[in-house]
């Protein structure tokens, strides 16, 4: 007997949003299930970012649907079940704080009444040790180096065991150490089942990874299955990143590091 089709762990139809007056993303849809590692490509202004904060609600949709874990999102509310990684920024948004207080502060939505039992910290200190900063825990974050926040902002995501992990452009501005430390990080949570939905300039370290790539042109899906073949000069010899790249009839897409 066939099983029924589990919902799917995103499920955007139809999305439209705006920033101020400017319209974003006319008409997205995105569909992620369960275990599957999904990038989302496209150039500056594309709406790669905005999609990925009106999944967790931090851009309204004016339009269109969108269930999270099967749940309409107005009625949603198992946010423990989301690690979201948000764009380069400082750890601990200048607030003097430790390594190990910031990524704490991602197990909490676990936590009955904040109060952290021996899981909870065995947790936290698995999420540091998955990236590489477990000898930094007592360390404020303020004497850390760009690579090293981005380490720690992605172990408070992973600390909460997060079922979906949303990563917006994580390894941008990052060194290559760095970028080879998150993607076995990465790698292990997509080995325990995660599902991961990605924000990427250039795919580079993550590309084994990834199931499909989905492109953003001026807000619209313009591709929506494997990831887009490297061409031309991205095609060379020690070009290990792929951007996405227009049909030849179609204006070029401009390329850039963050959207």
């Amino acid at each position: 007997m066939n099983q029924p089709p589990t919902q799917p762990v995103i499920d955007l139809r139809g999305a439209t949003a705006s920033l101020g007056a400017r319209p974003v993303l006319r008409g997205v849809d995105l569909t992620v299930h369960s275990g599957e590692v999904v990038a989302l490509l496209g150039a500056n202004g594309s709406g790669k970012s905005t999609a990925v904060r009106s999944v967790i609600g931090q851009v309204p949709l004016t339009g269109g649907e969108l269930a999270l874990f099967g749940t309409e999102f107005r009625r949603f509310r198992d946010w423990a079940r989301v690690g979201y990684v948000p764009q380069r920024t400082t750890a601990a948004g200048g607030v003097p704080a430790t390594v190990r207080e910031v990524v704490t502060a991602g197990r909490l939505a676990r936590t009955k009444l904040g109060i952290l039992r021996k899981a909870d910290r065995a947790a936290v200190h698995r999420a540091l040790e998955l990236v590489g900063m477990a000898d930094r825990a007592k360390d404020s974050v303020n004497a850390l180096s760009g690579g090293q926040h981005q380490r720690v902002l992605i172990a408070r995501a992973l600390a909460g065991e997060p079922e979906l992990l949303i990563m917006d452009e994580p390894m941008a501005g990052v060194d290559l150490a760095s970028q080879e430390v998150l993607a076995a990080a990465l790698r292990e949570q997509v080995g325990r089942g995660a599902t991961v939905l990605l924000v990427l300039h250039e795919l580079g370290p993550l590309e084994p990874l990834i199931d499909r790539a989905v492109v953003l042109r001026d807000g619209c899906v313009v591709h929506d299955g494997p990831p887009p073949e490297a061409v031309g000069q991205h095609a060379l010899p020690g070009h290990d990143h792929v951007h996405p790249h227009a049909d030849q009839a179609a204006e070029p897409i401009r390329t850039g590091l963050l959207s």
